[in-house]
């Protein structure tokens, strides 16, 4: 037995207060076990039990050996089950939440590709825009878009998420073309709901500008979901703030026309969002892969998008 076991050894008798319990798990006698912590309080040159007929305790040199050596040993196990995870395949069910639109348009055609690369995995998807707490309800992990609040979850990100004011060339010809933020006051505004803000668009104060300013809207029509407001602005109901990878397809086809580009902020970006185990399973860390190969800097609802520039 080496001193790797020997420090095993320790620990087993630590916890469990006994010789022999300690032994039945390693397959030791008795003696044999009291024999070897003997020797490796000989090596140490220090008293790590308190031993009576009856009663076995640490000693305060053996409670503080025992926390290091505890530390220790979760390590290397960690670091064993690190690098078989990155080895193993990726199997089991994979607990997924992400929102609606993004889920219906992208993603379901991307695990339908990732199952058949990985046969053992199973999908568990939630398609909801409401806010899932992972821990709580059990997630592996979840789709979100946006800027991330803080929190303990771990995020990659997967690509950038652009968003775009367009309204179609039929409502264009009827009410005008806005050329500053401030003609918005004039327009009717398809207005999206689930937001913390749905009555105001932020706009650059200036065309490359870093500062901001918020511009109040007026509008008839108001949705939580951004399908919809898709469909009234291809109908010639208004303009309409929406991601492109909801809008993209209408965009390239000239069905929907883009307005006030330069005045609108930067991207956010799409992350894939994990509780912070200190071990990722295997099907985590697969998807993880697979979403951000798939989706990457350009993601392909804008690679035809001349409007889209930069960032």
């Amino acid at each position: 037995m080496d001193r790797l076991e020997d420090l095993r050894l320790f620990t087993l008798v630590a916890e469990g207060r006994s010789f022999t319990r300690a032994a039945e798990k390693l397959g030791l006698s008795k003696s044999a076990a009291s024999r070897r912590i003997g020797e490796l309080e000989a090596r140490l040159g220090a008293r790590l039990f308190n031993r009576t007929t009856r009663h076995i305790s640490l000693t305060q040199v053996g409670e503080g050996f025992y926390a290091r050596v505890t530390q220790a040993l979760d390590a290397l196990e960690e670091a064993e089950r690190s690098v078989v995870s990155q080895h193993a395949a990726p199997r089991g069910v994979l607990k997924l939440a992400a929102p609606m639109s993004f889920g219906i348009v992208h993603l379901s055609g991307a695990i339908a590709d990732f199952m058949a690369l990985y046969p053992e995995v199973t999908v568990d998807m939630d398609l909801s825009d409401r806010f899932v707490d992972l821990v709580e309800e059990g997630y592996d992990l979840a789709v979100r878009i946006g800027r991330l609040k803080d929190s303990s979850l771990v995020a990659r990100r997967l690509c950038p998420v652009r968003a775009v004011i367009c309204a179609s060339p039929d409502y264009l010809a009827r009410h005008g073309t806005p050329q500053t933020p401030a003609d918005i006051a004039d327009h009717d505004c398809l207005i999206y709901t689930n937001v913390q803000t749905p009555d105001q668009w932020s706009f650059r104060t200036a065309p490359g500008a870093e500062a901001i300013q918020n511009i109040k809207l007026r509008g008839r029509l108001r949705a939580n979901n951004g399908d919809a407001l898709r469909e009234a602005a291809l109908h010639g109901q208004g303009l309409v703030l929406l991601p492109t990878f909801i809008v993209g397809d209408a965009l390239a086809a000239g069905r929907l026309v883009p307005v006030l580009d330069p005045w609108l902020p930067g991207p956010a970006a799409a992350h894939a969002v994990y509780p912070a185990n200190r071990h990722l399973s295997p099907k985590v860390r697969a998807f993880v892969d697979f979403l951000s190969g798939r989706f990457g800097p350009v993601p392909y609802w804008d690679a035809a998008l001349s409007v889209i520039k930069g960032g």
